[in-house]
């Protein structure tokens, strides 16, 4: 028999309050807050390209070294959080390769993001692929902190009995991170989820469960959002969100703790 319900969690912006920061390889200047889904969804062959690793191995390698270099030195993975068009890892590799951005870059970011968030519960360093120019427009760190009504919102779902999931596209260390304090178990928790994996998570919950809740505040959980039974949409981040995925959802929220009352509902 199909249990109840299952709710579905993007993290970045939903479960946790995001700083972000990219560094534009055109000025070298440092940019807060840009929303890296919205820029890779406005062009075909654009990727968001995370790095499968620490901050202490980043800050370690010399700031002179390529990021290729790195990448092959230090037996980094990468993986592919969202994209428009078509774009795999052999393809980010290949214009990694053939570009010059500096290491130096990327510590660049991950220091401006570590000194105004220096409790960050999660850190990422990425960068945005423009497979098409053959470049690298912006390299990417993101810092993250627990919304103050996280923690409460997973614990009024455990006490209904609905189970909860994690689809984000960070890389699986960091979402444990978060997965570990707010107590969503291991085997629940989908990595480097980029939209078509998000929509695929909804879709096979939606044949265990007898409706499936899908919660994020991102252009990348759009399809997740129409797979869904409910889609819900959180604004707490205090982005501006993209029209179309207000339209696809079926609640907008400025609260997560709101998301219970929605649940209940059901």
């Amino acid at each position: 028999m199909a249990r109840r319900i299952a709710v579905v969690f993007d993290s970045a912006g939903t479960l946790l309050h995001m700083y972000r920061v990219a560094k534009e390889a055109s000025t070298g200047n440092i940019l807060e807050n840009i929303e890296s889904t919205a820029i890779v969804s406005k062009k075909k062959g654009c990727g968001l390209v995370a790095l499968n690793t620490e901050k202490e191995i980043i800050l370690h390698s010399r700031r002179t070294m390529s990021l290729f270099d790195f990448i092959t030195e230090y037996r980094v993975s990468i993986g592919i959080s969202c994209s428009k068009g078509k774009f795999t890892q052999d393809i980010a590799c290949e214009v990694i390769r053939g570009t010059s951005i500096p290491m130096g870059d990327v510590h660049d970011v991950l220091e401006a993001v570590t000194s105004r968030c220096p409790d960050s519960i999660y850190l990422a360093a990425g960068l945005i692929v423009d497979s098409e120019a053959q470049s690298i427009p912006y390299v990417l760190s993101t810092g993250g902190q627990v919304f103050g009504k996280t923690l409460q919102t997973i614990q009024s779902l455990y006490a209904m009995e609905v189970d909860v999931y994690i689809a984000s596209g960070d890389r699986m260390a960091a979402l444990l991170q978060l997965a570990e304090f707010i107590n969503i178990p291991r085997e629940r928790v989908f990595a480097f989820a980029d939209p078509l994996m998000k929509e695929k998570v909804v879709l096979e919950l939606k044949s265990q469960y007898e409706k499936v809740v899908m919660v994020g505040d991102g252009i990348n959980d759009l399809l997740a959002f129409r797979a869904a039974d409910v889609g819900i949409m959180t604004t707490q981040q205090g982005d501006k969100r993209p029209e179309e995925l207000r339209k696809a959802a079926s609640v907008v929220l400025d609260d997560i703790i709101k998301v219970v009352d929605v649940v209940k509902g059901l």
